[in-house]
């Protein structure tokens, strides 16, 4: 596409010396650069959350934001004979869409149904909008002082880049934690608005006519005030929210800086009570349901607790404290170890009377040490120490997913496991049933166990289930069956376990 020449337009008119404007230009395009991968950034968290499968929804996200952006930027040069206000009604829009995209994301996955629509069309109206911000930023810095193409656009450009690594670092380590998803992502818009609102009224107030600068004004305030007054109801939103997903029994709601924990029903004893039982939900997903629960963790822990030494036993996740029970219920066990990453779920099972009454007030037990650290990295510190091995190891992992931590389902990870288990050691985890749909993963994990030398067979009772031990001797109740011939699973492959 060729365009014709523009003609020439005249240097702009500042409040302040070339040089500070110019400082003022690119300092905005910081802000707005480290804005808009907030957005991003926050797209992306909202929706691993609601929908799952984290690799799936960051990469639409991505391939929509960009694809979008230069729709945009294609857009915006129709808006080069108004720079100025182009800009200003841009960022406007873009704070309101990039601040609410959070509150749009879970309202939709709340009444709707689902999110993965509106994140497509979400994703695609951010990135247009983002976009369209560098060709009006490089016409707006050469009105304050005419420079070669090359040269504008490495100051663009540099100052962009900055400003998303301090957007991209902002996120995990101050936003979140701080404030939250939907409240981050609203003072985002804030701060945007803002920056943009700034450029435009104060510094190039003079490429606008009166009516412009007022109608400008108006649009930059009701966004302010939508946005502000969004932070004021994000309590009582994500309280309905949470309503309509979860029904009205929604007893306890916690947010933690790694997830959302949720309980319905399971008040006192009402969990054997099948309309008030109660539901342990980590991120939207289903962690364990009343008894059914426990009937589920007595089936792959016990077959591994009586068939040998029990000593030391090493449970990964379970921080809910229903694989401990049935652990501590074994003779002769002497000491727990438990890795759960979130103390918040620990700290919700010890202090709720429902989580209590489902694990009898096991996480109290003496023998119990927790150890709140990525499991993969706390077991390859410990085989690198050559610590004391463990008599039995749990994982209370739920079955590898999408949406699972594929490491946790590695050749890697099992390696390390089968090298902190003692000679006559036993690894119980859940593989996922061997049936209908779910053969995959069963027999993927198998085959994963076998390459690091464990004999694997189904628990006594509950295919779902595996129990492994050193494949020399072969554990006597293992039946022989035929079964897939899978490749093991390994970081570098990690669709196995999908």
């Amino acid at each position: 596409m060729i365009d014709r020449p523009q003609p020439y337009v005249d240097s702009a008119r500042l409040p302040v010396p070339a040089g500070f404007g110019r400082g003022f230009v690119l300092a905005s395009v910081f802000v707005c650069a480290a804005c808009g991968l907030v957005y991003e950034l926050e797209l992306v968290a909202v929706a691993s959350c609601l929908v799952g499968d984290s690799v799936t929804q960051a990469s639409v996200v991505l391939s929509v934001m960009v694809f979008a952006m230069g729709v945009g930027s294609l857009l915006a040069k129709r808006l080069r004979c108004h720079a100025a206000a182009g800009f200003g009604y841009v960022e406007a829009l873009l704070a309101l869409v990039g601040g609410g995209s959070a509150i749009a994301l879970y309202a939709s996955f709340a009444w709707l149904g689902g999110a993965r629509v509106a994140l497509v069309v979400t994703s695609f109206a951010v990135g247009v909008l983002i976009g369209a911000e560098m060709p009006l930023l490089m016409t707006l810095i050469q009105r304050i002082r005419r420079q070669d193409a090359g040269g504008a656009l490495a100051d663009l450009f540099a100052a962009d880049y900055v400003g998303a690594l301090v957007g991209g670092l902002t996120f995990p380590f101050l936003l979140l934690p701080l404030a939250g998803e939907l409240t981050g992502g609203l003072l985002t818009g804030v701060v945007n608005v803002l920056a943009g609102g700034l450029v435009v009224q104060w510094l190039f107030r003079h490429d606008l006519t009166a009516r412009d600068r007022r109608r400008l004004l108006a649009a930059n305030s009701c966004v302010l005030a939508l946005l502000l007054a969004g932070t004021a109801f994000v309590g009582p939103f994500e309280q309905a929210a949470r309503e309509a997903v979860y029904g009205g029994e929604v007893r306890v709601a916690v947010d933690t800086p790694r997830q959302e924990l949720v309980l319905t029903g399971g008040a006192a004893r009402s969990e054997w009570a099948a309309a008030g039982e109660l539901r342990f939900y980590r991120d939207g997903r289903l962690a364990l349901r009343g008894r059914h629960a426990r009937d589920g963790h007595r089936a792959f822990v016990r077959p591994a607790m009586a068939g040998g030494p029990n000593a030391r036993v090493l449970i990964i996740g379970g921080g809910d404290g229903l694989a401990l029970r049935e652990v501590l219920r074994s003779r002769g066990v002497r000491q727990v170890t438990v890795v759960e990453p979130d103390p918040g779920v620990v700290r919700l099972a010890r202090h709720d009377p429902g989580l209590r009454a489902l694990n009898g007030g096991a996480l109290d037990d003496p023998r119990v040490r927790f150890v709140h650290a990525d499991a993969f990295d706390w077991l390859r510190d410990r085989v690198r120490t050559d610590a004391a091995r463990f008599d039995v190891i749990v994982s209370a992992l739920p079955p590898p997913s999408a949406s699972a931590e594929l490491k946790l389902y590695s050749q890697e990870f099992y390696g390390l496991a089968a090298r902190t288990l003692a000679d006559e050691g036993r690894f119980a985890l859940r593989a996922g049933a061997p049936g209908a749909g779910y053969g995959h993963n069963f027999w993927t994990v198998h085959a994963t166990l076998r390459a690091v030398g464990l004999e694997p067979c189904p628990s006594a009772g509950d295919r779902d289930h595996l129990l492994a031990r050193h494949a020399h001797p072969a554990p006597p109740t293992c039946p022989a069956r035929k079964h897939p011939r899978l490749p093991p699973s390994t970081l570098m492959h990690p669709r196995y376990t999908h």
